[in-house]
């Protein structure tokens, strides 16, 4: 996914559900980072949930989510996900980043998007604790998309019961990664 998929996707749920968008999935470096690097986009979803009422996640899924004839279409997606599952450092919705875009109406003026700070993102993906979280947060470290030592400060953030597995993860990591 390039960034221009991503502001496809999320002008496409803002406009279903009219609401601001929130993205917390690893496409969310596309906001801070608009020219990522490959390694980091290869995800074909873009997870997100409407900011006011994030029930209303079901209605974007609907419309343009995995399956869906806009997934058919163009390749990517969106997937509606709440924001209770999203395990990041405490704090993590006090640094979400500002995004405006053109709506796809023009009458309709601008959207706004809100995307995960890279070391929140980072460290939620690191508590998921899937393959390809772990793959994401490494090419993340080697690109220098995000600081060690704020990594590190941010595993005293997370919450408890998730403390020590981002910490082992995190060391385990950045011992692999053995930057120079």
């Amino acid at each position: 996914m390039r960034r221009h998929d991503f502001e496809h996707v999320v002008k496409a749920a803002a406009d279903i559900v009219r609401d601001e968008i929130v993205v917390v999935g690893s496409q969310a470096v596309l906001g801070q980072f608009p020219d990522a690097p490959e390694r980091l986009l290869r995800s074909n979803e873009v997870d997100l949930f409407p900011r006011t009422d994030p029930a209303r996640s079901a209605e974007i899924d609907g419309a343009i989510g995995d399956g869906s004839q806009f997934h058919a279409t163009y390749g990517y997606y969106a997937h509606g996900i709440g924001p209770e599952t999203v395990v990041a450092p405490a704090g993590w919705e006090g640094r979400l980043r500002e995004l405006r875009l053109p709506a796809i109406r023009p009458k309709e003026g601008t959207i706004v998007v809100w995307y995960m700070e890279a070391h929140d993102l980072a460290l939620a993906k690191l508590a998921a604790g899937r393959k390809h979280g772990h793959e994401f947060v490494e090419d993340a470290v080697r690109e220098k998309l995000v600081d060690i030592e704020q990594l590190r400060l941010g595993v005293d953030l997370m919450p408890k019961r998730e403390r020590v597995l981002v910490r082992e993860r995190l060391d385990w990591l950045l011992a692999r990664v053995a930057l120079p």
